[in-house]
């Protein structure tokens, strides 16, 4: 029982890395750029848990700013992929420049939240 789900685990990731190499590279650097704010998420978690969050805003806004730019990354990632047919009238430079309004948005509000 074991041993097939080994083999159903490799077959699964092998066929997830199939497909995504098959994925554009402006897909891929959107991925990275998602992957990056993530961990830093994550790694401003860790160090909060280890030291302690005496600037408790600054703590909120770091984390707050990460998950908002992976969250619009995220949405400029599906309206630049050829492949969703739901946004195929939206050109790429104007997905981008609804991206870099909206962060400029989100990071207005967190530098306010900071005091």
């Amino acid at each position: 029982m074991a041993r097939s789900t080994s083999n159903d685990a490799q077959a699964l990731f092998h066929s997830l890395r199939s497909a995504y190499s098959a994925t554009p590279t402006s897909l891929k650097i959107i991925d990275l750029y998602v992957v990056f704010a993530v961990l830093t998420a994550a790694i401003q978690v860790v160090y909060v848990a280890i030291v302690g969050s005496f600037p408790f805003n600054s703590f909120l806004s770091g984390v707050l700013s990460c998950i908002g730019t992976a969250v619009l990354a995220v949405c400029l990632r599906i309206q630049v992929n050829k492949e969703n047919k739901e946004f195929k009238d939206l050109p790429p430079e104007r997905a981008f420049a609804d991206f870099v309004l909206c962060n400029l948005v989100l990071h207005l509000v967190i530098m306010n939240f900071l005091g």
